[in-house]
């Protein structure tokens, strides 16, 4: 089949743009990955582009990439111009939040936007923004994604008429249950990694008792601070909580001072409000940036063993670390005696039909099919809970083992701050963990957050 691939590199910060500069568009480049080569499911590529034949209709994609991962977008973008002859259009802005709304109240919406939070999409739906998705999509996912009713719940949200219905589709994810350390150190002290939270608690107290100190834990970043302790929480509340409660906890259908949430906070506590478990004492906590947090990792001697912090932490790794070699990291535990399962926190990103046609419909669809996964998995920045993709295809093998603890989830639950209002997630959660870790009582931090979320309603 021809292609009728249109490719932009633009940042324009409204989808009108891309209409007006489509005529002069750059010209199709070539696959990132010739078809029928190497192990990709290139089975899948061909029976969907042999079920759908697209030619001279377009789509407009919005979302929030630009520059490196713009690219890595459009090259998977490009796979499905290929196979159906359809012209896709992305268009990435650093303004998508507020430009997504602005163009859909003045009718101007794109086919699909790709929402780096669900929360955001929930609002929409329930104005009317946004359509279904395609029949059959949360089977989909039940079947074929790890976890998948976490995805299928994820994604579902009421509608104008209240009923509700699945409108997003999850994309591209990220991981945050990890925990950091130095293979190199842990042999040297003779330390295994933990299967389970118990264990992990057991070594804590190990490396206590054998005169090291076990934890880095920083929460600065400026007028941010207090973000890293929010992630603690919510994997401690994934780990002592059934979803349900995490939910309930997110829309505050249960407040921040219920036990649940105490007890969640309290057992962020346990590691980081002991001196002698953290690094320069808990008064440090607070204080330490989290950039410069994991960097006792690599001190000699090491300042600490381990660091509980996001994928993207290598990025502050001193020059040169090598992950895999001079860093590795785990699964953040669950505990075996609660029975929970492997629960992941994490993030990722979601799309939604925003201006709903033929094309739009064959397009999600098409993320559904194990190559539109592996031609992005091959290249560099992404994780799957695909179960059905090839993942001997990661380019960077520290990102294949990353996905192989998104596959073995049994739940996976989005960044709850991220999910909550701007004032509590991205103010009070923070505020109050940092007078958390200054000496207040975990009762008290949770008043103190509820009360900030009563004053938001």
């Amino acid at each position: 089949m021809t292609s009728k691939r249109t490719r932009f590199a633009l940042r324009p910060t409204a989808l009108a743009a891309a209409v007006t500069l489509a005529v002069g568009a750059a010209p199709a480049l070539a696959l990132e990955f010739p078809i029928g080569e190497g192990d990709f499911n290139w089975d899948s590529y061909q029976s969907f582009a042999d079920e759908h034949d697209l030619s001279g209709q377009s789509i407009t994609v919005f979302g929030p990439w630009l520059g490196p991962d713009q690219v890595l977008a459009e090259n998977m973008i490009a796979y499905f111009e290929e196979a159906t002859g359809a012209n896709v259009s992305y268009v990435g802005s650093d303004s998508f939040e507020a430009q997504i709304r602005i163009d859909a109240e003045a009718g101007s919406a794109p086919n699909i936007a790709v929402f780096p939070q669900p929360g955001l999409a929930a609002d929409m739906a329930s104005q009317g923004f946004l359509s279904p998705l395609p029949e059959g999509s949360d089977t989909f996912l039940q079947e074929n994604y790890a976890a998948g009713q976490s995805w299928v719940d994820l994604g579902s949200f009421a509608g104008a008429d209240g009923e509700e219905q699945m409108y997003g589709f999850f994309y591209k994810v990220d991981v945050k249950s990890l925990v950091w350390y130095s293979p190199e150190n842990f042999e040297d002290a003779g330390y295994e990694v933990p299967e389970t939270m118990e264990d992990l608690k057991a070594l804590t107290e190990q490396m206590v008792e054998d005169g090291e100190t076990p934890w880095c834990i920083g929460l600065g970043s400026g007028g941010a601070t207090g973000w890293p302790a929010t992630d603690w929480v919510e994997d401690m509340m994934l780990r002592t909580q059934a979803p349900e409660v995490y939910d309930q906890w997110v829309s505050n259908e249960i407040p921040f001072d219920d036990p649940a949430v105490i007890n969640a906070i309290e057992e962020f506590g346990y590691f980081a409000k002991n001196d002698d478990f953290v690094a320069g004492g808990s008064g440090a906590v607070a204080t330490t940036d989290f950039r410069d947090s994991p960097k006792g990792l690599f001190a000699s001697p090491p300042q600490c063993y381990l660091h509980h912090q996001a994928s993207f932490i290598p990025s502050f790794f001193p020059d040169g670390t090598l992950v895999g070699a001079d860093a590795d990291f785990f699964y953040m535990p669950a505990y075996e005696s609660e029975d929970l399962g492997r629960p992941v926190l994490g993030a990722g990103t979601m799309w939604a039909i925003t201006r709903d046609s033929e094309a739009t419909q064959v397009f999600m669809q098409w993320l559904q099919e194990p190559i539109a996964h592996e031609v992005w998995m091959a290249q560099s920045g992404f994780l799957t809970p695909h179960t059905g993709v090839n993942t001997e295809l990661f380019g960077d093998p520290t990102l294949g083992a990353m996905n192989d603890i998104l596959l073995q989830a049994t739940t996976f639950r989005f960044d709850a701050s991220d999910l909550m209002p701007g004032g509590v997630g991205a103010g009070a959660f923070w505020t109050g963990m940092v007078d958390y870790v200054g000496g207040q009582s975990a009762e008290d931090t949770g008043k103190q957050i509820q009360s900030a979320w009563d004053n938001l309603k």
